[in-house]
């Protein structure tokens, strides 16, 4: 690689020069002067183990970033940012440097504002693609007729639904599709308190990272079980958090069980693949 193709690739990663070092094998300080322009003439063997590790990484991104994203550093690689695979998208528009903001922000921003808040940091976010509101849709439909046809307590809730996640005013969701079964958590205004269900799809409005920072928070805040959905790898990563930190790896040609009813309601997503296969 070139070097200019070696600082997109660390750009794409959103690798920190740590990172860089540990996988390629080259010292910090190397690494440090390479991509900061210090060293104008790299050497050949310092360029050809940077090239070899991203092309690892490529080669390895995909399906295998949010396997490695759940190993026990999730917590922090999601708060300092670094990503182990592939990221998706720009992500959503982060306004760091006005931070400390509260949920008397958040319902002061205008109407045709889309943004979630999360640790006091709004996230601004495009309209949802037409194959994620498909998923979305179809997956709340099969919630909700498995729902009616159980006489269920729980209720199905698709976004924008404000979801107020940890109770205090520093964080406000918008779950792609989500189930509560605890009624007591639903106000007139919002939800107060984790769902027990939660599903979010991949598109280019909500980038990996940003995907990243809501896992971590969906498992502290008590999610029981939570879905992220790639329509571009036809894949659904499940995560369980009552039983295990790592996901389990579905294709799109596979019935998925819904954790939270032991598998009494299975989400198809050959047949949802059957309806969306024309948009993609």
């Amino acid at each position: 690689m070139q070097l200019s193709e070696l600082l997109k690739m660390k750009e794409l990663y959103g690798f920190t020069c740590e990172h860089i070092a540990e996988i390629s094998g080259v010292p910090l300080s190397t690494v440090q002067k390479f991509f900061s322009g210090v060293t104008k003439v790299p050497r050949r063997d310092t360029i050809k183990a940077l090239s070899e590790a991203f092309e690892k990484v490529r080669a390895e991104s995909g399906r295998s970033y949010y396997a490695a994203i759940a190993k026990p550093d999730a917590d922090r690689v999601a708060e300092s940012g670094q990503a182990y695979g592939r990221t998706k998208g720009i992500g959503a528009l982060k306004s760091e440097e006005n931070s400390g903001h509260t949920l008397e922000d958040y319902l002061a921003l205008p109407d045709d504002v889309r943004a979630e808040l999360i640790d006091g940091v709004f996230y601004y976010m495009s309209s949802p693609t037409l194959v994620h509101q498909r998923i979305a849709l179809e997956i709340a439909g099969t919630l909700r007729n498995h729902i009616k046809s159980n006489n269920s307590s729980c209720i199905v809730f698709i976004a924008p639904a404000d979801v107020q996640l940890d109770c205090d005013d520093k964080t406000i969701v918008q779950p792609d599709v989500f189930v509560v079964c605890d009624r007591s958590k639903l106000t007139k205004p919002r939800i107060v308190g984790a769902p027990d269900y939660v599903v979010e799809v991949l598109s280019p409005s909500n980038g990996t990272r940003y995907m990243v920072r809501k896992l971590l928070k969906y498992k502290k805040a008590g999610v029981r079980e939570y879905w992220i959905v790639d329509p571009e790898e036809l894949c659904v990563y499940v995560y369980l958090f009552e039983k295990t930190d790592l996901p389990v790896e579905y294709s799109f040609n596979d019935k998925i069980p819904v954790g939270i009813w032991d598998g009494a309601c299975v989400i198809d997503f050959k047949e949802i693949y059957e309806q969306i296969d024309f948009l993609l």
